[in-house]
């Protein structure tokens, strides 16, 4: 995917025209244009010089954004723009004041003035000058139109420039008659005339939109500070130690494997690992988690995260872009960047709302000259559905909501990879959970040993020797209580993993089979007191798995993890918000439902294979939405079949990016704010397309006077 930065969009009608303009480039499968953020994401093969092409034929500049750091680039990229619009906006409003004084002040409650200043034309001019300089001031409205106009691509700036043009050209029609009725010697039909200049009308429209506008660049500024904030997490020095000699170098400069120092009370500028020293980290920037964490010797630290109590010594293992805090930065911009399907009808509206409310105003002026004969009138009322309209109010009322949306997420551990994740987080009914990682810690430890005509530690011989190469959980426990107790594995042979069953290796001559009881019962037939012993161990939640020959059983060994402590509270509050909880696990049926009563579920699919976890989701999505939450590798095709893929932050790396959502935290307490708050930005994205709707029906018709 790739970013462009877009220049001289004003409204809603310009994003969409720069979105069809490029939809419309061979090559392009998919664009995005954000009128907040003034960026576009493009997808496909087109060129970039083609890309570009259509923005400016469009009538709009465009520049495609650079990698680099982060830290560097971005804060450049985020200027303030309220400044240059208080400016404006100070001056348009004195300039007013003044005015207004001459036209209502004078003209209509008598307000005194210099006699010298009491002559018809020099009234007149003094509006022009003043008019003339209000218009000079706010000169991008008229640039932006007029050049929208010449690539039939009219906008909001559009209307603003033919009512401030018309008012201005009419005013000045109105002024030569003055000159003409002076020199005449006709000052009190000069007087009359006074009345009928409207250039009081065409500063009024450009200083009420330059207000408009300040209010607008005030909310974009409000929205970008958590994307401001997380960039500020990072500092722009680092302390590094090179050849024995400690140097004050740029972040940019720090490379893989440097040593630097970090102070109490300094940020981690990058992805480190501790080599000398311990301390207390706050994590709260990341994670959202307000109590500090012990750090020790080999120990990774984040960046972004503060050093609070010791000095220590690290080694970078991630900088620049590929640091957790860039990465993160990455996704709160490209949600920010993206857009909602909600936003569709807005943008098709918005696309045709300036030619159609042209229309309107032509109508309008037709209609009350036949009606009334007064030109002055008739221009007013057109002049009036020009400027009262409003398509910006279109164009922000999504972006505006997930920009907050993503920078309120980023605050607390929720990190959402574009703007349709929110709004599908916002409709979520049904909620999928992998047993292992996600409800329960996903460190389970070896609680019985029960071995079959042999020894226990032949047993535990056997099973270290076979799951020492397995990734899996439950491999790793046993791995782990065998060196505890002084079993060393034996040489084997053709191992072999079979996913979604067990292993398989050769050990003193024999096959040794290791898996759940249903795989083995492929080997050989269990007796009634193994199968007694493993309804008893699945009752008690604990998960058996047995290791044995093309003969006989060797033995059996029970593992059982721990539930995590938030489950059962985060479960309850997810099945108070009217969400259908399932679990999704390959455990047997026993254990599975021992987990689910113990943290209040009631619904339960297990013995479900790694393969088969897609179709189990797929099935459920037939009637409602579906967020899946996961963090292995077996989970990464359900992640992505389900509505809404949540990975837990520390799960394997293709389970995140197989995800829509990603928990920074590993706990569930973040997927019940990851609903809340995608609920919030759904409301609040239609309250604000509501009022943006509701406020032109009520005003367009307004403004075209007595006609409707």
């Amino acid at each position: 995917m790739d970013k462009y930065d877009i220049t001289g969009m004003s409204c809603a009608a310009c994003s969409a025209r720069v979105e069809k303009a490029v939809s419309n480039v061979d090559g392009v499968t998919a664009c995005s244009v954000n009128l907040l953020t003034n960026s576009m994401q493009v997808e496909g093969t087109a060129s970039k010089e083609d890309i570009i092409k259509a923005v400016e034929n469009a009538g709009y500049g465009a520049s495609q954004m650079l990698g680099g750091d982060k830290t560097t680039e971005n804060k450049e990229k985020l200027p303030n723009p309220l400044a240059p619009m208080l400016k404006r906006l100070i001056s348009s409003v004195v300039l007013l004041l003044i005015l207004m004084y001459f036209t209502m002040g004078h003209m209509m409650f008598s307000f005194p003035l210099p006699s010298f200043l009491s002559n018809p034309i020099t009234i007149a001019i003094i509006e022009l000058v003043i008019t003339t300089a209000i218009c000079i001031i706010n000169k991008h409205f008229f640039i932006s139109g007029f050049k929208a106009v010449f690539h039939k691509s009219a906008n909001m700036d559009t209307l603003i420039a033919l009512g401030a043009s018309i008012s201005y050209i009419w005013s000045l029609y109105e002024l030569i008659r003055i000159i003409i009725a002076v020199s005449s010697s006709d000052i009190s039909y000069a007087h009359e005339l006074l009345m009928s200049l409207y250039f009081e009308s065409a500063a009024m429209i450009l200083t009420l939109i330059t207000i408009g506008k300040t209010l607008e660049a005030y909310s974009k500024g409000k929205t970008t500070n958590a994307l401001k904030g997380l960039m500020a997490l990072q500092p722009s020095t680092v302390l590094v130690v090179r050849d024995g000699i400690e140097s004050l170098i740029q972040l940019e400069e720090v490379k893989i494997g440097d040593i630097f120092i970090i102070k109490p009370g300094d940020n981690i500028p990058v992805d480190v690992i501790i080599i000398e020293g311990a301390t207390s980290i706050n994590e709260a920037s990341i994670t959202g988690e307000s109590i500090p964490v012990d750090k020790k010797v080999n120990d990774e630290v984040i960046s972004g995260t503060n050093n609070l109590t010791s000095y220590i010594k690290c080694k970078a293992t991630k900088v620049g872009n590929d640091t957790t805090l860039s990465q993160i930065i990455k996704l709160v911009e490209d949600a920010s960047s993206s857009k909602a399907p909600i936003a569709k009808m807005a943008d098709k509206v918005a696309g045709i709302f300036t030619p159609v409310i042209m229309g309107i105003a032509l109508v309008v002026f037709i209609v009350w000259m036949i009606i009334s004969k007064d030109f002055g009138y008739a221009l007013q009322r057109a002049i009036t559905v020009l400027v009262i309209s409003c398509p910006c109010a279109l164009g922000l009322a999504t972006p505006v909501a997930i920009m907050v949306s993503s920078g309120v997420g980023a605050k607390i551990g929720v990190l959402f990879k574009n703007a349709t994740a929110i709004e599908v987080a916002g409709k979520v009914n049904k909620v999928v959970l992998d047993k292992t990682g996600t409800i329960t810690l996903g460190e389970p430890e070896v609680k019985d040993i029960m071995p079959n005509g042999i020894s226990i530690d032949k047993l535990l011989e056997y099973a270290v020797s076979i799951e020492q190469f397995s990734e899996h959980p439950l491999a790793k426990a046993i791995i782990k209580y065998g060196t505890l107790n002084g079993i060393k594995p034996i040489h084997i042979e053709n191992f072999e993993v079979l996913p979604g069953n067990g292993l398989i290796a050769k050990m003193d001559n024999k096959n040794i089979f290791a898996g759940s009881k249903l795989y083995i019962e492929t080997k050989l037939k269990l007796d009634e007191n193994v199968e007694d012993n493993l309804t008893k161990l699945a009752q008690e939640g604990k998960t058996p798995i047995l290791f044995a020959t093309d003969k006989e059983l060797l033995g059996i060994i029970s593992i059982q993890d721990t539930i995590k402590q938030d489950s059962k509270f985060a479960i309850s509050k997810l099945k108070d918000m009217g969400i259908d909880v399932y679990m999704l696990t390959g455990d047997n049926e026993l254990t599975a439902s021992y987990i689910a009563k113990e943290v209040g579920i009631d619904n339960v699919i297990a013995n479900v294979k790694p393969q088969d976890k897609e179709a189990a989701v797929a099935n459920l999505t037939k009637d409602g939405i579906v967020a899946m939450v996961g963090d292995g590798i077996n989970d990464a095709p359900a992640l992505t079949r389900a509505n809404l893929g949540v990975a837990i932050g520390a799960g394997s790396d293709i389970a995140l990016d197989s995800a829509d959502v990603v928990l920074v935290k590993n706990d569930l307490t973040s997927l019940v704010n990851t609903i809340r708050l995608g609920r919030k930005a759904l409301l609040n994205i239609k309250e604000n397309l509501f009022w943006a709707f509701i406020y032109n029906i009520i005003c367009i018709p307004i403004a075209t006077g007595d006609l409707i």
